[in-house]
């Protein structure tokens, strides 16, 4: 798709879509000329993105962890951070050329500026002052060179999972450190959403051992079972059924705290911890009516991270990670039909899809404006 451009200027127009930090399905579409690129910096074009639940986290959790503040909006408005690709079109860095095409978190807009730093021949960092206070995970871009890639379909899988696969392998990795906190099965709530998927992958193949019962809607339920991940699935309305083995870790994806509060009241006393990673159910009350034991600690994927990177180094950390990826890409490659839509109205109602938790599990929705 072109670019539209300023008739009177011939600059391109920026578009974006603005989303009410209180009210995450009232949007609005701002429309300004593209930035020009300042001393060391480029603009990026960008070309596309992946909408999933847990781009609706970023947006649900942005003023507590701080992901409003990566791309400016006015009063009460944020633009979402989303993971995909891009291509430089403007330059005034001599290390970064016009052409290359570049991978990570955007803005749900058209262009962005960006201040590259500690270039190397794989990636750059976002140097940009206001980003520097956030994980370095979110202000790394990958380079990839010019060329399209000859199986697009995979740069969409890489759009729709890998960020979500990262979090799915560190907790594993955190879980079985503290070895599973003596519990002998793992309870994950929401099971059918991308980042559960992938850690249900990541506990079958590195702790084998450990029981995976995933609690997901009726609706969702033969595709939970159809994924082959899970030991036991079961449904929201059969929560009595659950009778794990010994103690068990909860991991819970879905946020919402009558869920929570009903999963612990059949397991009680039973629960040997909780992590709180997403909130797919965005509709949902969050906060606990009464205090839970043991009380649910939020996990957060960049601190996870770094703390590893700092024991293993990044090289040992890389490997381990690709070392799950290439097996799970190929099982989410069968379960997962890639749905890429073009412009500002398709984006707008994939957006209130994902927020109204209606999103079907099987489809993995990117966008291209």
């Amino acid at each position: 798709m072109m670019w539209r451009r300023n008739e009177e200027t011939g600059m391109p127009i920026k578009r974006e879509m603005l989303v009410r930090r209180d009210a995450l399905d009232q949007l609005a579409i701002n429309e300004t000329l593209a930035p020009e690129a300042g001393e060391g910096e480029v603009l990026l074009q960008v070309e596309a993105f992946a909408l999933t639940a847990n781009t609706v986290t970023y947006a649900v959790v942005g003023a507590t962890v701080g992901y409003w503040n990566f791309f400016s909006a006015p009063e009460g408005w944020g633009v979402v951070p989303a993971w995909g690709f891009a291509r430089v079109v403007a330059s005034r860095c001599p290390e970064i050329a016009v052409g290359e095409r570049v991978y990570g978190f955007m803005p749900m807009a058209s262009h962005l500026i960006v201040m590259p730093g500690k270039i190397g021949r794989g990636l750059f960092r976002d140097m940009a002052p206001h980003r520097q206070p956030m994980s370095v995970v979110y202000n790394q871009y990958r380079r990839l060179g010019a060329e399209l890639p000859a199986t697009p379909e995979r740069e969409a899988l890489r759009m729709l999972f890998e960020p979500l696969f990262l979090t799915s392998f560190l907790i594993e990795d955190a879980l079985r450190r503290a070895d599973f906190h003596g519990g002998e099965s793992v309870v994950l709530t929401s099971a059918s959403s991308k980042t559960a998927l992938g850690t249900a992958y990541v506990l079958r193949e590195r702790s084998p051992g450990v029981q995976r019962i995933g609690l997901t809607s009726a609706a969702n339920r033969a595709f939970v079972e159809g994924t082959g991940l899970y030991d036991t699935v079961l449904a929201y309305d059969a929560i009595e059924t659950l009778a794990p083995t010994g103690s068990s870790v909860l991991i819970d994806f879905a946020g919402d705290a009558a869920l929570l509060e009903a999963v612990y009241a059949q397991v009680a006393g039973r629960i040997a911890a909780c992590l709180r990673v997403g909130v797919t159910h965005y509709d949902a009350g969050t906060a606990a009516v009464a205090p839970l034991d043991p009380k649910p600690v939020w996990f957060f994927a960049p601190d996870a991270a770094t703390t590893l990177i700092g024991e293993i180094g990044q090289d040992a950390f890389n490997v381990a990670v690709a070392a799950q990826w290439d097996g799970f890409v190929e099982l989410a490659a069968g379960l997962v039909q890639v749905v890429e839509e073009t412009g500002i109205d398709a984006l707008q109602r994939i957006w209130r899809l994902q927020v109204a938790g209606q999103a079907k599990p099987d489809i993995g929705y990117c966008n291209r404006l």
